[in-house]
């Protein structure tokens, strides 16, 4: 199957091809497109080492006796009968999670052998860093994955003309009513079958929607398996039960008495914690939002929670996906909760690689007051609102007491509109909305 192109590989081959570099660790969660982004990378080296430390568990003993470099690479070298040179190969380290040693040397990588490209991934990797007391802070850099984008899923299509058109596209530039029309069909598409690269990959070779809905099914029975990974400080069933919740509390701020009548508060918490720490949910927190930095003004008391994919989200419904795709409005799926995790997790994957968003919503709080904006981000010095829409209607008065009440210049408006402005409003269609992130300018 061919490789798709993401979004990090130019981070990757920036990184390749700079004069000083860091040992990378390609964080994410499970099939996301880790291995296959660096194998990519691999094919622009004379030599591409790769060793699985979980498909491969005699390789650990090459890192246990020390973290000598020079070492481990001449062992590794021997073993797998390929050359490690410095300059001329990738050493790509994958699942490091399942051996403590293996992590710990790769600060030493940098700096005694600082010429050789190491590589290292890892699906859950935070769960093995609470057993390291000192982590190469400052030798080593991180880099984020996630599922494919909107924008990563047209490419892949082959609508790369409509990709590129579209970042010329700005609220006093609409796009073109025919493209527009096209570009929601697209969104609906991407939507329900989510990022997942597997996924993408079938849609992309056969356009069969009952393939995708079955890798989907595959892919969560596989979560549920790994799940069973954290059987010594969780509840396996009560992990799945707490999943569960945070996909039918979408767009709601979460509440704990509502996933299950025999768990405690604590026990629910454990289990959310560590579906954030496998990246399989991602944390949406209450900011008063006066200032910044806005995670400053944070309540952790007051959290929704993302799950990190629209495909994965849509299959615990089990949506009809024939009938979905040609409802006309994303309000007839779930009343729109759809949209505003779509809109989540594009910002999610809008961000730089080696920096993730801590994403935030506002909610006044005032006691009797429903005003709530879905999403506060941070673009420069700025802080700026962003309400989620389902339709091309709705009104907007959370977002203009947002800003009437903090005095900020502008909001965003994500809705399956055009482009267009609206007052101190600027519009920008749902599909587009990670565009708005990354060009704050336009």
């Amino acid at each position: 199957m061919r490789y798709l192109n993401r979004k990090i590989d130019e981070d990757l081959l920036r990184w390749k091809n700079a004069p000083h570099r860091k040992v990378i660790l390609v964080r994410g969660a499970r099939q996301v497109g880790k291995s296959s982004a660096v194998r990519e990378l691999g094919k622009n080296f004379d030599h591409f080492v790769e060793i699985n430390l979980e498909k491969q568990p005699q390789l650990k003993v090459v890192f246990e006796p020390d973290s000598v470099v020079q070492r481990i690479v001449k062992e590794l070298s021997f073993e797998l009968n390929t050359p490690i040179i410095p300059g001329k190969t990738l050493l790509f380290i994958d699942e490091i999670q399942s051996c403590i040693p293996a992590i710990s040397a790769l600060r030493y990588f940098y700096e005694d052998m600082p010429e050789l490209h190491v590589i290292a991934a890892g699906s859950l990797f935070e769960f093995a860093l609470e057993k390291i007391p000192s982590f190469g802070v400052g030798r080593i850099r991180s880099l984020f994955m996630y599922p494919f984008s909107y924008d990563e899923f047209i490419r892949a299509m082959g609508f790369t003309m409509v990709a590129d058109e579209l970042k010329t596209c700005s609220p006093q530039k609409p796009v073109f009513e025919a493209l527009h029309q096209k570009c929601k069909r697209l969104l609906i598409e991407f939507m329900l079958i989510g990022g997942m690269p597997e996924v993408v990959a079938a849609y992309v070779e056969s356009g069969s929607l009952f393939e995708c809905q079955e890798i989907l099914e595959d892919i969560v029975q596989t979560f549920y398996h790994d799940f069973a990974k954290y059987k010594q400080r969780a509840n396996v069933a009560l992990l799945q039960e707490v999943f569960g919740a945070i996909i039918e509390q979408t767009g709601e701020k979460f509440t704990y008495s509502r996933v299950s009548n025999t768990a405690n508060f604590m026990q629910i918490k454990e289990c959310v914690t560590m579906l954030e720490m496998a990246g399989l949910v991602y944390p949406v927190t209450h900011t008063a939002a006066n200032g910044l930095p806005l995670a400053a003004e944070q309540n952790i008391k007051f959290r929704k929670y993302l799950i990190f994919d629209t495909g994965i989200y849509q299959r615990f419904f089990k949506l009809n996906l024939a009938d979905s795709l040609y409802a006309q409005r994303l309000e007839q799926i779930n009343k729109g909760a759809f949209a505003e995790l779509f809109a989540g997790i594009e910002i999610m994957k809008a961000s730089p690689a080696h920096f993730p968003l801590s994403l935030n919503y506002w909610q006044r709080e005032k006691a009797g007051s429903n005003a709530e904006v879905d999403y506060v981000v941070q673009q420069g010095e700025q802080i700026v609102p962003v309400e989620v829409k389902a339709n091309t209607k709705g009104s907007m008065q959370s977002l203009f007491q947002f800003l009437a009440e903090k005095g900020y210049s502008y909001g965003i408006r994500a809705s399956m509109e055009n482009f267009g402005v609206c007052g101190n409003i600027r519009i920008y269609p749902l599909y587009a909305i990670a565009q708005y992130l990354n060009n704050a300018e336009a």
